[in-house]
């Protein structure tokens, strides 16, 4: 039992109306990658907000043993200075302070209360060094991407003299390879340093790929735990304790009933909002006819959401060009108000940041976009717009007790179901969706497809940005490709793989490092 650095014994924690945790079990040993899977909604996010003091001492029931003595945190300083750090989906840097002072704000390393900018700079380096980040510790966090944000992160928790790392949903925004980078910094720590890692991920064959036991939480309950080399760790497996039933198809079964042409992009240029000679679209044409759900792949910094953003009135870029045509006539867009009068809806990747007002209620996110349905004479009626929120919220399958819930208190899966229900409810003809299942469980993930593909049953087009290839294979009729700005490739689905997707990106970027 010495090797055991982590019990946490029979969690049970309450919220008004949910029981979030209902006697959990979980045993890590040091040294070890322990993953936890499960649902949006299981529990998993605040299990870890448990033990990391989130969810103070009191505020629950059961037990929390680390290092072999019982522990009682009663805030996220408590166990930070036990070498426990937590790193949330959501990562918590300032943008307009540098990477040195991200990394020691609340660490600051000061010598009689003064700030010793030296010393930080030093030690940022250090830390940033051991992580491969290859960056000025003076350089602002704003200007450099989500991975190097993610280094940033878990340099910071180093510097913390972590022992046991949490990270929730870490590579939700990374691509792939960066992804890998991360899962083999945290091998190599277990190996080098002997740091523990528990991580959060839906992204199932990252977990097989870098842990060592897997435990699996069903509706607050921990249901069983999987080890390496003894039990099946592949992603089938994993599902079925995920979700109490084998999955055998990931993907709905559609018939297409292909239409007439719904929304044409022709010579379709954006430049950056900022650095306004730099294009990031640059002469695209693309269409989706009624019916159909086009994908659009490639890596990230391709342009396919600044493309989307861009046609849903105006709403990202300068310097915009092209024509644009719905239904075979010209359509001029300035705003998005005019995107979405004309029938055009856009589900942004960012549902948080963009997409929903977490601190408003289900209702009122579902029905924001087009407040004139639920209105007489410009005058709110209350009542409709309670029972339009509910009719969605069945539909949707949106696991609250009532639609007056905060969206912020609903999980992920349940935030990204208001997301695309705020959509629905604006009854458009175009829906442009920009990575719809991003930190989505599989099971949430299943009943987002049947949404979409009941949606180009009514005669709607879906366009649809996803960086899972599976799952552009898997929902398009056809797939577009791009890279750097420009479209490189069109197939329908039936003639792609995700080989001949890549040897495009690939085969495209060589050519322009020739150039």
């Amino acid at each position: 039992m010495d090797n055991i650095i982590l019990k946490m014994n029979n969690i049970t924690k309450l919220f008004p109306g949910v029981k979030a945790l209902d006697k959990v079990n979980i045993e890590v040993k040091k040294g070890e990658i322990h993953a936890l899977c499960g649902e949006n909604g299981a529990g998993k996010s605040t299990l870890m907000n448990v033990l990391s003091g989130i969810y103070p001492y009191g505020t629950y029931e059961g037990d929390i043993v680390y290092e072999g003595k019982e522990c009682r945190f009663k805030n996220i300083k408590d166990s930070e200075r036990e070498g426990i750090v937590i790193i949330h989906q959501e990562l918590a840097l300032v943008p307009y302070l540098s990477i040195a002072e991200n990394m020691f704000l609340g660490n600051e390393q000061a010598t009689h209360g003064v700030i010793d900018w030296d010393k930080t700079n030093q030690k940022a380096a250090e830390y940033m060094k051991i992580v491969g980040l290859n960056e000025n510790p003076s350089t602002l966090i704003k200007d450099i991407g989500m991975g190097k944000q993610q280094l940033v992160e878990i340099a910071k928790a180093l510097a913390k003299n972590v022992k046991l790392l949490i990270l929730d949903e870490p590579t939700s925004s990374l691509n792939e390879s960066d992804a890998k980078k991360l899962l083999d910094l945290l091998i190599d720590f277990k190996k080098t340093k002997g740091i523990t890692s528990i991580i959060i991920s839906h992204k199932l064959n990252e977990i097989s790929y870098c842990a060592d036991k897997i435990t699996i939480i069903r509706d607050g309950q921990s249901i069983e735990t999987l080890v390496k080399g003894v039990d099946e760790l592949s992603e089938a497996r994993i599902i079925k304790g995920m979700v109490g039933r084998e999955m055998t198809n990931r993907f709905p079964v559609r018939e297409s009933h292909v239409g007439d042409t719904a929304l044409e992009i022709k010579n379709w240029t954006v430049y950056h909002p900022l650095y306004t000679d730099r294009k990031v679209v640059d002469n695209v044409s693309i269409n989706i006819r009624k019916g159909e759900v086009v994908g659009i792949a490639g890596l990230v910094g391709a342009g396919r959401t600044e493309l989307a953003m861009s046609v849903f009135g105006r709403a990202y870029g300068t310097h915009i060009s092209g024509e644009l045509y719905k239904d075979g006539k010209p359509l001029a867009l300035r705003s998005i108000s005019q995107a979405i009068d004309a029938g055009l809806a856009y589900v942004t990747e960012d549902r948080k940041g963009d997409g929903l007002v977490l601190s408003d209620s289900i209702k009122h996110n579902l029905t924001m976009a087009r407040p004139a349905f639920i209105s007489t004479r410009g005058v709110l009626d209350a009542d409709l717009e309670t029972q339009r929120a509910r009719i969605l919220r069945e539909q949707l399958g949106i696991k609250a007790p009532t639609v007056e819930q905060l969206v912020g208190n609903l999980s992920g899966g349940n935030q990204q179901k208001v997301l695309v229900g705020k959509w629905i409810f604006a009854a458009p003809d175009v829906l442009i969706l920009d990575e719809p299942t991003r930190g989505v469980d599989v099971g949430a993930k299943y009943e987002i497809y049947q949404i979409i593909n009941q949606l180009v049953a009514e005669g709607k087009a879906v366009l649809m940005i996803s960086s899972e290839l599976p799952e552009l294979l898997g929902m398009s009729d056809r797939i577009y490709v791009m890279n750097e700005g420009r479209l490189i490739a069109e197939m329908p689905t039936k003639e792609a793989t995700q080989e001949i997707i890549m040897g495009h990106i690939m085969q495209d970027s060589k050519g322009e490092i020739g150039a």
